[in-house]
């Protein structure tokens, strides 16, 4: 009910009141990381070549490098870094996987510090072969021999690859997992049979006797006082005084 003082007027949407814009905060400028410190272990790979990896464990410092880098990566070690005495080559079957082979080398021209790194590098074993370190370190030729006789792994370019340790016309490479060894031939002790014992003969047997400084197993052991005692060697027949003075006065018995 409306009073005459009031005019009715239609409802009207009251328009809102602008509010004040907030200030805007200029965003802090971005710094970019730094790149981290790299170790040891990624600069010595780096020294050594773009295919190179490295990795240290027990106090070793290992750089794996592709076979077909591997004189490039000795070369890259002896004169980047420094590593100029070559300790040993060897290989290690890892049968399905080919065969590792590795150099380890050293700087010790610091006095009461020694640098050690480990190049290592792996070959098929259908085709185990690499090129010849002798060119980069002479000290590699007697190791290759040995390990070309061991594991039969080929060293393209050696100016000697012989036999070094094995008897000639010997077969097979004994450092190769799948190598058979062949059981050793053992020769009995000469004091080991008696008369009778003859695996030939049809002689009563008697108990074996023992090498020198090996208990009787009838006093020492689990069969103590169960074996028959062992036969003593007949003794020596006593020398008649007739042969003893066949030999005459002066004489040295």
């Amino acid at each position: 009910m409306s009073t005459p003082d009031t005019p009715d007027t239609p409802d009207r949407p009251t328009a809102e009141q602008p509010t004040a814009a907030e200030p805007t905060v200029p965003a802090e400028p971005t710094v970019p990381d730094e790149p981290a410190e790299p170790t040891p272990a990624e600069r010595t790979a780096a020294a050594i070549g773009p295919w190179a990896t490295a990795a240290e464990a027990y106090d070793l410092l290992t750089v794996d490098v592709p076979a077909e880098h591997w004189i490039e990566a000795l070369t890259a070690a002896r004169d980047g870094l420094g590593l100029t005495y070559f300790d040993w080559l060897s290989a290690v079957d890892e049968l399905t996987e080919g065969f590792s082979v590795a150099a380890h080398l050293a700087e010790a021209g610091t006095p009461g510090a020694v640098r050690h790194l480990l190049v290592r590098t792996r070959v098929p074993r259908a085709s185990a072969s690499l090129p010849s370190a002798v060119g980069v370190y002479a000290g590699a030729a007697w190791h290759e021999r040995e390990t070309h006789e061991m594991f039969g792994i080929g060293f393209a370019d050696h100016p000697h690859l012989v036999t070094l340790l094995l008897p000639d016309g010997f077969e097979g490479h004994p450092l190769r997992k799948d190598f058979v060894l062949a059981a050793r031939v053992a020769k009995a002790w000469p004091g080991s049979k008696e008369p009778g014992e003859s695996d030939h003969g049809d002689g009563p047997a008697r108990r074996k006797m023992q090498p020198p400084g090996v208990p009787d197993p009838n006093e020492w052991g689990p069969l103590k006082g169960t074996l028959p005692p062992v036969a003593e060697r007949p003794a020596r027949a006593a020398r008649t005084p007739r042969a003893a003075g066949a030999a005459g006065p002066g004489a040295v018995l």
